[in-house]
């Protein structure tokens, strides 16, 4: 086993956002043979932004292994695991979030990232309770995709968590804070 933490990535909202990117030309983009509406808001540079964090990438999306056929070519980046997500678990009224306790399993207690636009206080109490590692739970702004001040956030959270008498907190950055349902 690695001691590299893992770093779990949601697609649509951190890797696709839901509002065309900076720069972006106006009008309708031309079609994608993958027939993905929103595809080409992927950011080719955030394949190696997301590889220089230095963790293990896993696909947290309910693209499931779709997002190794169309989301990692784009991106420059290898075939990663998935975490298998069961079919009948897609509410979370008002607990966490159906894919938290699938990506606690999936962590088996080693330090993680978890990078999502759907992230909520309920999640970072029900991670801190029932996971014994350090983990950030990182919301992304939907509408933006993952940005440089997120990267950096992330990177700063890392370089703590490598520390061995350094503990940091779910809550370190403004940004988590801050984006809350």
């Amino acid at each position: 086993m690695t001691d590299r933490p893992l770093i779990f990535l949601d697609v649509d909202g951190p890797l696709i956002p839901f509002r065309a990117r900076p720069g972006t030309p106006p009008g309708p983009p031309p079609p994608d043979p993958s027939g993905h509406p929103l595809i080409h808001r992927l950011d080719p540079a955030d394949g190696p932004r997301l590889q220089a964090l230095g963790g293990e990438l896993i696909w947290a999306t309910t693209w499931m292994d779709t997002a190794n056929e169309l989301i990692a070519p784009r991106l420059g980046l290898p075939r990663l695991p998935v975490v298998a997500f069961p079919d009948d678990n897609r509410t979370s009224g008002n607990g966490p979030h159906w894919k938290t306790l699938p990506i606690i399993e999936r962590a088996g207690g080693r330090p993680f990232v978890w990078l999502d636009d759907e992230l909520t206080d309920t999640d970072r109490d029900w991670v801190a309770d029932y996971h014994p590692g350090p983990a950030l739970l990182h919301r992304v702004d939907a509408h933006l995709g993952l940005t440089a001040s997120d990267y950096r956030q992330v990177t700063a959270w890392l370089r703590l968590s490598a520390q061995p008498s350094v503990q940091p907190s779910a809550e370190l950055t403004e940004n988590d804070r801050t984006h809350h349902e």
